[in-house]
């Protein structure tokens, strides 16, 4: 898992709502990147329909949120119709952007760990956490960063 303070790596990728180029993001928006396992599994939906339940308080922050995980386009297209996510789902094809963000793997090598960071403006990671945190505790870092 990166650390805190660390520079963001930029990646593009296509996603659920398009090609997605993450460079594009640094210096206008904070970043709420969650690596999630797996898609339409009782987890990673719950996190992921927390983040879209609390979307537009996100976006009045400036905040663009992304979900990743190594799964097909297709799947993941199913799957952000299912709940009408209005935020990108990235198909990490390849695994290249979990690598280059620390991300480990569960289960043996089957699922990427979830993990959830928040990219600051300026390109470094303000918020590296394991698990599902409340989407409150992802707010208050954005806040407490006046970002």
């Amino acid at each position: 898992m990166l650390k805190v303070g660390a520079k963001a790596p930029v990646f593009t990728a296509d996603s659920t709502k398009g090609p997605v180029d993450l460079g594009e993001y640094v210096g206008k928006q904070t970043v709420v990147l969650v690596f999630y396992p797996g898609d339409d599994t009782p987890v990673c939906t719950k996190q992921l329909c927390a983040l879209q339940d609390n979307y537009a308080r996100l976006q009045q922050k400036n905040t663009a949120v992304f979900g990743v995980n190594p799964g097909e386009l297709g799947k993941k297209q199913s799957f952000a119709e299912k709940f009408h996510y209005d935020f990108p789902l990235i198909a990490d094809e390849g695994q290249k952007i979990r690598e280059a963000y620390d991300v480990g793997k569960i289960l043996g090598l089957f699922f990427q760990q979830r993990i959830v960071y928040i990219i600051g403006r300026d390109g470094t990671i303000l918020y590296a956490k394991k698990g599902n945190p409340p989407v409150s505790e992802l707010l208050a870092v954005i806040e407490a960063h006046g970002q």
